[in-house]
């Protein structure tokens, strides 16, 4: 089912906010080094890993958790898009899947090595794609035509926002 024209102006401005997170960056550079800085953040927080700063936001701990569970699912997306046709990729509910698969007492070590590996698989994905593969569309469901390079792109802008956002959510925490 093709994307509402109201669900892809949403998209689109989603789209536009990760981007411009990235900049004028390589997706690829930026997003190798990823594992680094969630290990920086990590420390950073330290007792207060598991504090939300407000009630209903996430802490460090389930942001990184949200940032596994992007990885995994653009993961997916980038084999459908350089394997299928124009396959349809499909949406995620974060907070479903924050409320469903993570706990806020998950520890943080049974986390890094998913996203290290899916990370390193990723990378070495793009790293051997042609320009003709980063070329290749995948019909997002909310937010239309997204091509591999797109797609990538935008998960290395994600990572940037998250870890921003929990940088913002610990000085919160800090100056209460």
């Amino acid at each position: 089912m093709p994307a509402s024209p109201d669900s892809l102006a949403a998209g689109r401005a989603y789209q536009q906010t990760l981007l411009a997170a990235l900049g004028d960056d390589d997706p690829a550079a930026a997003q190798a080094a990823t594992p680094a800085i969630l290990r920086a953040l990590i420390a950073e927080a330290g007792d207060d890993l598991r504090t939300r700063p407000e009630p209903g936001e996430w802490s460090v701990v389930e942001l990184i958790g949200h940032i596994v569970d992007a990885e995994l699912a653009s993961s997916a997306r980038y084999r459908w898009i350089l394997a299928e046709h124009e396959p349809d990729l499909q949406p995620y509910d974060q907070d479903a899947w924050a409320a469903r698969l993570h706990a806020p007492s998950e520890p943080v070590e049974d986390l890094l090595p998913v996203f290290d590996a899916l990370r390193v698989a990723n990378l070495r994905l793009w790293n051997g794609a042609s320009p003709t593969d980063r070329a290749r569309l995948g019909q997002h469901l909310e937010r239309g035509p997204e091509s591999y390079e797109l797609t990538f792109r935008l998960l290395a802008g994600h990572d940037r926002v998250h870890v921003a956002q929990a940088r913002a959510g610990l000085a919160r925490i800090r100056a209460r």
